[in-house]
């Protein structure tokens, strides 16, 4: 980049930076761009609403003075005063040796004074003297009342920074825009010459560009108003020391080992991608951090894929169906929950089972003929996506025929796999290739989370500006204290070793399904070598002495949703003693932020419990078991007997104390079935005072089967099967989906026992629901 600036500059021109932050001045990462060759800074309401809203840089100023009677306004000036004196003290040196040609920072005057001239003379004046820097400029918009203003700015001896015609319609280019550095002025002047040999005016140009931008800039100062509002609001609320966090003794150790993380540089030894943060061989997990980055290769594909979602549109596409498992599916199922699907676009469904009654059920919502099939796997060899694709394929070929089958499937996976291969020979509509260097957990932010968004009608630039405003605050340069991400991961990781290792995610309804994505992220990536953060999500809460000293309460709090109950339960338990952290989202959109957020944290728990978070090795355990067990079954025309297991009245006996309960069931989802699990997870946490997690399999299998085999030995594990109420085949294959669900619940079990885990299996007959009634009765 520093060869690329200096380059710029010796053809005459100056690079300045559009964008401010608290944190990027303190942290030194202003100072490293002008030392590569920036040479100066602006900003305007845009920058400074993602700054304000979406980082914590501002948050200890606003509890210190937010008791104060000082407007909105008054505090954004207070901030952006701040920000710009000293981003301009930090290019007095630029200004100094280049005579003042060059070294400014600059602050906009209010959008919303963009038409009035003696307004913005007013404020300008006011501005530049509170500013009190010689190198620095107050920018006022070149519209037609703006500019007598901007004259009289000048005589007046203000610098004035603006927006001139060439600048403008350098952005315009047949509507493509023109960003590389060294051709960018020379490209403005051939496109002023094209739009005027079009008959294009240029004030007609410029003053549709400048009215649009004025709007947004208008819109973004309304919004960055309402946020430090809201922001004050919510912070003074708590009364706590540090923002949304009552940690009562573990608060010094999560400060000692902060400092810890700085000293040893973790945070930034990640982004370089020095492996050895983990592990001393590199070569165990190279290759594993380009989800760092994944959001800048979805920004550059939004055209892409936003064009595909209007082609399936116009196409008739009334469902896209996911197929997959583990990081391919949770990460769309939890999108799909939390946003559903725009008006006008195909509902999404995901399904990642293999219970025989799940896909019927899918397979009958659905016009084959009408549906899109999103084949997901990393690896392409993922069993179950396969199987899927076998029995799907086959239904459209009955609706469409064979030869146009092909485009009714898309298919996402790592460029070379065996899947990519056979999309392209049978004819997919798209194949998208995934970088390779994004784990299956940590790829939610790129193809395999955002093909399914995008087809949903999702606004992916607003999901991903909100997870790459997280990104920024969790950056390099960022000292850890005031990171997010080495924040969360200091709190997950020292609690876990003082054995608090139950991390107990509570959520506000509309984003519930976030559980299901960070229980596998932190179960697969921490539950290894005897260690391990147990992730507990959607566990109903219950009074303040129904829990354990093992538990640390995390509360994603979804502004605008009914909190009042939720509240009452945390601020009890707050009350208790228990350690609550609370993570505050605006809207459903903020968990782009709180994807970057939880995965930066998960890398920097792993650094603290010193293990690998980007391998499973336990993870192929179970699959191996399966194949076995359906190896035995071709030979022997049945699946193996089960020997009987204690029951779970046996299971809970004795000293239970730190231990959880997991409840793992191989049945077909209903909502009779998951409140009949809601009930026995209260009486067992009542009555026992554990842990207890849930999932159903063999999606979990891929999640938090990791934990379970290779995690703590405090597992009590409950395997609950059913009857299946029809069975299908598998097309090509000698296998139902039945006996595969059947042989991966058996696997399963053998890997527990292999790894010598206390576990229980009860099978619930034809009607789950009432089954497990009755196996709760039995506990009373």
């Amino acid at each position: 980049m520093g060869n690329t600036l200096r380059k710029v500059q010796r053809i005459g021109q100056s690079i300045w930076y559009d964008n401010i932050r608290r944190g990027l001045i303190k942290s030194g990462e202003l100072q490293s761009l002008i030392d590569l060759g920036v040479s100066g800074v602006t900003s305007n309401p845009t920058i400074f609403e993602k700054a304000i809203a979406g980082s914590t840089d501002y948050d200890q100023t606003l509890l210190e003075v937010g008791t104060s009677d000082k407007t909105a306004q008054e505090l954004f000036e207070d901030f952006a005063i701040e920000d710009i004196r000293a981003a301009a003290d930090l290019l007095r040196p630029a200004y100094d040796r280049s005579g003042g040609d060059d070294g400014y920072a600059s602050l906009e005057v209010s959008p919303t004074l963009a038409h009035d001239s003696q307004g913005t003379i007013a404020e300008a004046v006011r501005l530049f003297a509170a500013l009190d820097r010689p190198n620095v400029m107050v920018k006022a918009p070149a519209t037609p009342e703006g500019i007598p203003a901007i004259r009289t700015l000048i005589g007046k001896g203000i610098n004035v920074n603006t927006v001139p015609p060439a600048t403008l319609t350098a952005f315009v280019d047949h509507g493509k825009a023109v960003n590389t550095l060294e051709q960018g002025f020379e490209d403005a002047q051939g496109v002023i010459q094209a739009l005027d040999g079009a008959g294009i005016k240029m004030n007609q140009v410029t003053g549709q560009l400048l009215a649009e931008g004025l709007k947004g800039f208008a819109e973004s100062f309304a919004k960055l108003m309402d946020n430090i509002e809201d922001k004050k609001a919510r912070l003074l609320s708590r009364g706590h020391e540090h923002p949304g966090v009552s940690l009562g003794t573990y608060l010094p150790d999560v400060e000692s080992a902060l400092a810890d993380l700085q000293r040893r540089q973790i945070i930034s030894r990640i982004w370089s991608g020095d492996h050895t943060v983990w592990k001393p061989d590199p070569t165990e997990i190279s290759n594993r951090l380009g989800w760092l980055t994944a959001s800048d290769t979805m920004r550059e594909q939004i055209p892409v894929l936003e064009a595909l979602g209007r082609e399936l549109g116009g196409a008739g596409v009334r469902h896209v169906v996911v197929l997959g498992m583990g990081g391919s599916s949770l990460g769309p199922e939890v999108l799909r929950q939390s946003f559903g699907s725009a008006p006008g676009y195909p509902e999404l469904i995901v399904l990642d089972s293999t219970v025989p009654d799940w896909i019927s059920a899918v397979a009958n919502s659905i016009d084959p003929g009408r549906s899109l099939f999103i084949v997901s796997s990393k690896s392409g060899s993922t069993t179950e996506p396969n199987m899927f694709y076998a029995y799907f394929r086959d239904l459209v070929d009955g609706a469409v025929g064979k030869d146009g089958a092909g485009q009714h499937f898309i298919a996402v996976t790592d460029a070379g796999t065996s899947l990519e291969k056979m999309a392209k020979e049978q004819g997919f509509r798209r194949v998208f290739a995934n970088p390779p260097d994004i784990g299956g957990r940590y790829s939610v932010l790129s193809y395999f989370g955002m093909v399914p968004a995008a087809l949903a009608g999702m606004d992916l630039v607003k999901l991903l500006d909100r997870a790459d405003c997280m990104r920024e605050g969790c950056a390099s340069c960022v000292p850890a204290h005031e990171n997010p991400g080495a924040w969360l991961g200091a709190v997950m990781g020292v609690l876990a070793l003082q054995g608090r290792d139950k991390l107990t995610l509570v959520s506000s309804l509309s984003i519930k399904s976030f559980g299901l994505w960070v229980e596998q992220l932190i179960a697969e990536s921490t539950g290894k070598e005897g260690l391990g953060i147990v992730p507990v999500a959607g566990e109903l809460l219950a009074s303040p002495n129904h829990y354990g000293n093992d538990r640390l309460f995390i509360y994603m709090r979804l502004e605008g949703d009914d909190n009042r109950e939720t509240d009452a339960a945390l601020n009890a338990l707050e009350a208790a003693g228990q350690p609550v952290v609370r993570l505050d989202l605006r809207d459903n959109y903020d968990l782009g932020a709180e994807f970057f957020r939880w995965e930066m944290g998960t890398a920097i728990a792993g650094a603290i419990l010193n293990i690998n978070p980007f391998d499973q090795p336990n993870v192929q355990a179970a699959k191996d078991m399966t194949e076995s067990v359906l190896a035995a079954s071709q030979s022997k025309g049945n699946l193996p007997e089960i020997a009987a297991t204690s029951p779970l009245s046996e299971l809970l006996a004795g000293e239970t104390e730190h231990n959880y309960l997991a409840i793992m069931a191989y049945v077909n989802q209903s909502q009779e079935f998951e409140q009949a699990v809601d009930r026995l997870r209260r009486k067992v946490m009542e009555r026992h005072g554990i842990a207890t997690t849930f999932g159903y399999g063999p999606r979990f299998l891929h999640s938090t089967g990791q934990l379970h085999k290779g995690g703590p030995a405090s597992g009590l594990f409950l395997q609950l099967t059913a009857d299946h109420q029809q069975d299908l085949a598998i097309p090509g294959q000698n296998l139902t989906f039945g006996t595969l669900s059947d042989a991966q619940s058996i696997g399963d079990l053998q890997a527990l026992g292999a790894a010598q885990r206390r576990a229980a299996r009860v099978h619930l007959g034809a009607d789950p629901a009432a089954g497990l009634q009755t196996l709760i009765q039995e506990l009373s």
